[in-house]
């Protein structure tokens, strides 16, 4: 089992930057692939980014290549999630999410979400 808990959303303005964090508990967050997901209003969950257990690898949506970077420290059960250049489209809820399958972007192999952190870009 792996609890999660996103801390860091806020309100920012268009070409601001967030850090949001995802605190794990539970015997297998170092083992996981952890995954961020969002969702605006009227819209299902997309895939945001991933990284796996040993954080050498990533896997980032096209739309937030190049401005959002995923990160992990095992140590302290915590993986990030730096948003940089933020559009108004960035807006939604943000969720952490961890997998058993190695490597995984798909959301139905993310078994264990957080309750979800409020990011709004607007002016």
């Amino acid at each position: 089992q792996v609890q999660l808990v996103e801390s860091g959303g806020g309100l920012v303005q268009p070409g601001g930057s967030l850090r949001l964090s995802c605190a794990a508990s539970g015997r297998f967050f170092s083992s996981s692939t952890m995954g961020w997901f969002r969702q605006a209003p009227g819209k299902e969950r997309e895939f945001v980014g991933a990284i796996n257990w040993s954080a050498l690898s990533t896997d980032y949506a096209d739309s937030v290549k190049g401005r959002f970077t995923i990160s992990r420290d095992n140590a302290k059960n915590t993986v990030y999630l730096q948003m940089n250049s933020l559009k108004p489209e960035d807006t939604a809820v943000y969720y952490c999410a961890a997998a058993r399958r190695p490597g995984t972007t798909t959301k139905t192999d993310f078994g264990f979400w957080g309750q979800g952190t409020q990011v709004t870009v607007s002016s």
